[in-house]
């Protein structure tokens, strides 16, 4: 392949061949259809994707044993083994790391406010950065930790060109006395890829110990993470917003923050952050999750390595999203795109899609976003506003200088038929007086 070509699918995303993206399909529940309300399409990904079978059904299987995960009789040591597995397959594939912690509670906002809080307690500063952008569950714990040690909390502004953070506006606010600077990995309303690993090399050149984390929920369906490559201490993700279940939320923090004073058991290890019995099915269900995309790598590549299997499917992942992000944007021979439509405005859109997820922020010129999310759910499609008043929006949507948007977010399971039906959708929403 020719360094053009290549050029060419980078751009522009390439798709899964039709006879892979039939498999992808059958391999999650109720993408097509919900099983009372009938037909729909699900393009509300950002608040909770759509569910790997193979991560339902193995919870399900595993919750049904009553062994303890801490005894030495047969199923109990396979429960270890699943639990083990899984550390592995979060530390080493997942996050791409050699060393380090994983921290589980009930959600990766628990995760993130322990991760703050503890840095704050244990590292000596005045100041502590976020940005503006932030989701609640890290925006909040950066303020909160703030506020209990006595420290300033200092906010970078959006790009709102292109609906990011950049390096220099984040490294402007580091001194000498800043604790830790807490950027997420992608906007969940504009879709932005962040440039991690450059704002921690920007704000390190400042302060070079500085502690680094990022709030990858958003990001972690959707492209590689690589904590190596981006410097960071800690990084959080949500399983049941990458294709598995809710009631876990994961962490992993380097040596040196693991090791950090925090709630932990007497007898445990100083890096230990486990508290109380595991629950070995959740476990289990995130290694489906890393079973599934390395499935989607074997497509690709005769590699026998886990984590390489895995950075391939999640790039081929990206490059299909990309595909479908450039037909929802610019349209089909059979549809007409959302550039195209003169009653849509797409907020924070960029001509490059290179560091864009597939999340899509829009409004109509006819109809406030509350009503145009009620239409697309009329017409069997799910989508979600975000709106002034609401707490998980009015700071960012200021910072983007918009007054709304109804996010638009499909899924790599999704086809271009998929993209074709909601832009028709989009279309009688448009003719609508």
């Amino acid at each position: 392949m020719s360094n053009q070509q290549i050029e060419k699918i980078q751009n522009e995303g390439e798709f899964f061949s039709p006879q892979l993206q039939k498999e992808i399909k059958d391999k999650f529940y109720y993408l097509d259809e919900d099983p009372k309300y009938g037909e729909r399409l699900f393009f509300e990904n950002s608040g909770g994707s759509l569910r790997l079978k193979s991560a339902v059904e193995i919870k399900a299987f595993i919750e049904s044993f009553p062994d303890c995960p801490d005894r030495v009789h047969n199923r109990s040591l396979d429960l270890q083994e699943i639990k083990k597995q899984s550390i592995e397959d979060m530390t080493k594939v997942i996050f791409g790391a050699d060393e380090g912690s994983i921290i589980t509670q009930l959600s990766a906002s628990q995760v993130m406010f322990q991760i703050a809080e503890t840095i704050a307690e244990n590292v000596p500063g005045k100041n502590i950065v976020t940005s503006a952008m932030e989701h609640p569950s890290a925006y909040d714990a950066a303020s909160y930790a703030a506020q209990k040690m006595g420290m300033e909390l200092r906010v970078a502004k959006a790009n709102p060109d292109t609906g990011g953070i950049d390096a220099a506006e984040v490294a402007a606010l580091v001194d000498e006395d800043t604790c830790f600077v807490s950027i997420m990995s992608a906007s969940n309303i504009s879709g932005s890829i962040m440039d991690i690993k450059e704002i921690a090399a920007q704000s390190r050149k400042i302060k070079p110990d500085l502690y680094v984390i990022t709030d990858a929920v958003q990001h972690a369906p959707h492209g590689v993470i690589d904590v190596k490559d981006t410097g960071v201490d800690a990084v959080t993700m949500a399983p049941y917003k990458f294709f598995g279940n809710r009631g876990i939320g994961i962490g992993w923090v380097s040596p040196r923050l693991a090791n950090l004073r925090h709630h932990k058991l007497l007898a445990k290890k100083s890096d230990e952050w486990e508290l109380g019995s595991p629950t070995p099915s959740n476990y289990a269900s995130i290694s489906a999750i890393v079973d599934y995309v390395c499935w989607i790598g074997e497509n690709y590549t005769d590699t026998k390595n886990r984590r390489a299997l895995f950075v391939k499917g999640m790039e081929k992942i990206h490059l299909h999203e990309r595909a479908l992000l450039s037909a929802l944007l610019n349209g089909t021979k059979n549809a007409r795109g959302l550039r195209e439509n003169p009653m849509v405005t797409i907020y924070t859109d960029t001509q490059s899609l290179l560091h864009k997820d597939l999340i899509v922020a829009i409004g109509f010129d006819h109809l406030d976003y509350s009503a145009a999310a009620r239409e697309y759910g009329k017409r069997g499609c799910i989508v979600f506003e975000r709106i002034m008043g609401s707490p998980y929006s009015e700071r960012m949507l200021i910072s983007l200088g918009i007054p709304g948007a109804i996010r638009v977010s499909p899924m790599h399971c999704h086809d271009i038929s998929d993209i074709e039906k909601f832009l028709e959708i989009t279309e009688s929403i448009s003719e609508l007086e």
